[in-house]
């Protein structure tokens, strides 16, 4: 009679033991992790290979003192040296009778089964598990607009740790190049994330590793989309010169569809307006529009998601660069233009950043003719989005509304005062406030 192998490690026989799936496991540490350190990005986290590691007995040392603090949390009655030992004698390690959700098991054992194919290939990794990761990363980037950006950053942080254990496994030119490319769009998507959070450092850190990327596999989508992220970075933080330089340097980029030239044009539009050359601004939103010679790349149309820029995102966006260059008609226009043209999309393709950032530029526009009445108006679909999306471009869109307001001469007007008290309490809500660094309003994002 064959006896059960004995779990390597203490860690392993209490995740056995309560039935401790990667997700579930993973859901627990990030509770644990909250509870500790409250929301943060820089909470520790636990990719899945990272897991199997932990619970294969495969650590070399401890992890980090706040990693092993959030395993003491979950685990109180046990050390981290305790949990990463041997299991001692007269620990239960029978599991409790529970039913596991079918999915999940069926999931986890099909990734352990890609694993195990995987380790005897020797010098490459499945072609299969390549698509896999590719299939992910698609997926993440075409529902980041549903997503709130710390969920946005924690599955594309697993998801960059996922992609960096196979890449470490192949030694194929071919694999290693369709993981770097991975790895790369993996990293604008955090950029993204650490941007809608309010993190401009980090968000300009992710987009140079993008940046690095694509000039190691010679992408020229990858390399394109960096450029311009790391363009509205540098307007964000002030640098307007920088910003024109990163636009203009993005856009000399070949291979690029319809697609990315018109998210290029609004970033450099955008770019142009806060330097004070208007004149260049507004030819770069005419460039924007005409942009119809059914060009398409790999990234900003066959992923598409947030690499893609939709005709209400560049609406919305023109509305904003408007503003930045004084012509509020415009701006209104165009950010109706944008609510209009997003209204005609299922609902589950509609974006509560477009929808936000129109809404508040519409009342921008408004309040530049002194309509106070009709800004708040405009602001209506604002209030509707959930605190856990409030992302920056929409806080700094509002935050500018509220700085206009606070001019004397509203000071004794109750309906400003009432708006201006309503979009204080919208953004102290918000990620940038709640769990962000304190953000400079100096720009309003593409």
């Amino acid at each position: 009679m064959s006896t059960k192998p004995k779990p390597s490690t203490l860690l392993k026989q209490l995740c056995d033991r309560e039935r401790l799936t990667y997700r579930k496991f993973n859901d627990r540490f990030t509770k644990a992790g909250v509870e500790l350190f409250g929301q943060n990005p820089n909470n520790p986290t636990v990719g899945e290979p990272q897991f199997r590691r932990w619970t294969a007995g495969n650590l070399v040392g401890l992890p980090g003192p706040d990693t092993c603090a959030v395993l003491e949390r979950m685990f109180p009655s046990y050390t981290a040296e305790q949990l990463f030992a041997s299991p001692p004698q007269g620990i239960e390690s029978q599991a409790p009778a529970l039913d596991l959700d079918l999915e999940v098991r069926i999931g986890m054992t099909a990734r352990e089964a890609h694993d195990n194919a995987d380790a005897t290939a020797g010098q490459s990794i499945s072609d299969t598990t390549i698509e896999e990761l590719r299939d992910q990363v698609i997926t993440l980037a075409r529902q980041y607009h549903r997503l709130a950006p710390v969920k946005a950053f924690d599955d594309a942080d697993a998801l960059r740790l996922d992609v960096g254990h196979h890449r470490d496994r192949t030694h194929s030119p071919a694999q290693l190049q369709a993981l770097m490319i991975l790895s790369g769009q993996v990293a604008a998507i955090l950029s993204s994330a650490a941007f809608d959070l309010g993190y401009l450092r980090h968000a300009r850190s992710f987009a140079r590793s993008a940046v690095k990327y694509g000039e190691s596999t010679r992408f020229a989508p990858l390399l394109a989309f960096a450029d311009g992220s790391l363009s509205y970075i540098a307007y964000h933080a002030g640098d307007r010169t920088e910003a024109v330089a990163k636009a203009e340097r993005a856009i000399t980029h070949g291979g690029l569809g319809d697609v990315a030239e018109r998210r290029l044009r609004a970033i450099q539009a955008r770019a142009y307006a806060h330097l004070g050359d208007i004149e260049s601004a507004r030819r770069a939103m005419l460039l924007a529009e005409d942009t119809g010679r059914d060009r398409v790349d790999e990234l900003h149309d066959e992923v598409g998601g947030e690499f893609g820029f939709s005709h209400e995102r560049l609406a919305m966006s023109n509305a904003t660069t408007a503003l930045v260059i004084g012509d509020s008609a415009m701006a209104e226009t165009a950010g109706r233009r944008a609510l209009t043209l997003l209204e005609q999309q299922p609902q589950e393709s509609q974006s509560a950043h477009v929808r936000g950032g129109a809404a508040a530029d519409v009342a921008m526009a408004r309040l530049l003719a002194n309509d106070v009445e009709g800004a708040a108006e405009a602001l209506t679909p604002v209030w509707e989005i959930p605190r856990d999306q409030r992302m920056t471009g929409i806080v700094v869109r509002t935050a500018q509304v509220q700085r206009h307001l606070s001019q004397p001469t509203y000071h004794r007007a109750g309906a400003a005062v009432e708006l201006r008290e309503r979009i204080e309490d919208f953004n102290r809500y918000s990620p940038p406030y709640q769990i962000g660094p304190h953000i400079g309003l100096l720009a309003i994002e593409a």
